[in-house]
């Protein structure tokens, strides 16, 4: 009789650990995205199949932004979880990390397109995480976003999925494409870029510039500049001819000026879109807007002055 008990006790115990995990399964829903470049891309392939939600507000810095109580229990219902990986998203990891140990999927975009290093300064090798900027990696993002939609998201169509990211892909091919040639107008010894951080260095592997060096060493906007940081990279911005310094849209370009007056030449300080998208109709608010914006302001920057 005990022996029957003990059986019906641990036959119960196993029910009720398998309908916790199905509940737990059943109450996962919808994507959440931290950053909001990686939400738009996000979106562009899940279309109205499944709910996308992106943690990142437009026009925020992806190195500060942190998350409130409420959205990081929402990670932990969520079906997947996007995000760029690299050191990027500083403050929201650690929620990442817990959401993945109650066990929803998470990808780290990141870390699937080839990462390059932060610059060649970088003794430490640090992977740079500023990969968008190089519309063909991108291309290879969508391709893992779709794989992983495909694969965590209960109920989504793979058919529909498939579709949407190949359309977003020709889009992304157009965009290369365009972009080579508007940037084949810059002269060659033209092709010299001065950012306010580390951030375009896929763009310069992908296109042919040189990066004469960064205003914030290191690639977060958390670090700062020394005078002595400074007063080297206005001697090599003089030796270099650089014409333009890029910044950021969303931080302050007071730095970027004290440079451009230490160098000591007409040097035009120019903000890109960097690291955020804007409100639509901001000027950045798609992905595609984006780039395209920053193509033309690099390409006037650096065939006037």
């Amino acid at each position: 009789m005990k022996s029957a008990i003990r059986l019906s006790a641990v036959v119960v115990a196993t029910l009720l650990a398998l309908t916790a995990c199905v509940n737990s399964s059943a109450n996962r829903a919808g994507i959440i995205v931290t950053t909001n470049i990686l939400g738009d891309l996000t979106r562009a392939i899940a279309g109205d199949a499944v709910e996308v939600t992106v943690l990142m507000p437009p026009n925020a810095d992806p190195h500060f932004f942190a998350i409130s109580a409420q959205q990081a229990a929402q990670l932990e219902r969520a079906s997947l979880i996007v995000y760029n990986g690299l050191g990027l998203e500083e403050n929201v990891l650690r929620n990442i990390e817990a959401a993945e140990k109650s066990g929803v999927a998470a990808l780290s975009v990141g870390t699937q397109i080839d990462p390059i290093s932060l610059s060649a300064e970088d003794a430490n090798g640090r992977p740079d995480p500023h990969f968008w900027t190089d519309p063909h990696r991108v291309r290879r993002a969508v391709e893992v976003v779709r794989d992983q939609i495909i694969d965590h998201v209960a109920g989504v169509d793979p058919a529909a999925i498939r579709g949407a990211a190949d359309r977003y892909l020709a889009e992304l091919d157009r965009l290369d494409h365009w972009m080579t040639e508007r940037f084949a107008t810059i002269p060659a010894e033209r092709r010299k870029m001065v950012t306010n951080h580390h951030v375009f260095g896929y763009l310069a592997q992908r296109f042919g510039f040189a990066v004469v060096g960064a205003v914030i060493p290191g690639g977060t906007t958390l670090a700062s500049p020394s005078p002595s940081d400074l007063a080297a990279l206005a001697a090599a911005i003089r030796a270099a001819g650089v014409s333009a310094i890029f910044t950021e849209s969303s931080q302050p370009d007071r730095l970027a000026r004290v440079l451009a007056e230490q160098a000591g030449l007409r040097v035009q300080v120019i903000a890109l879109y960097s690291e955020s998208l804007t409100e639509p109709g901001g000027g950045a608010g798609t992905y595609l807007e984006m780039m395209r914006a920053n193509t033309e302001a690099i390409v006037r920057g650096l065939t006037t002055g």
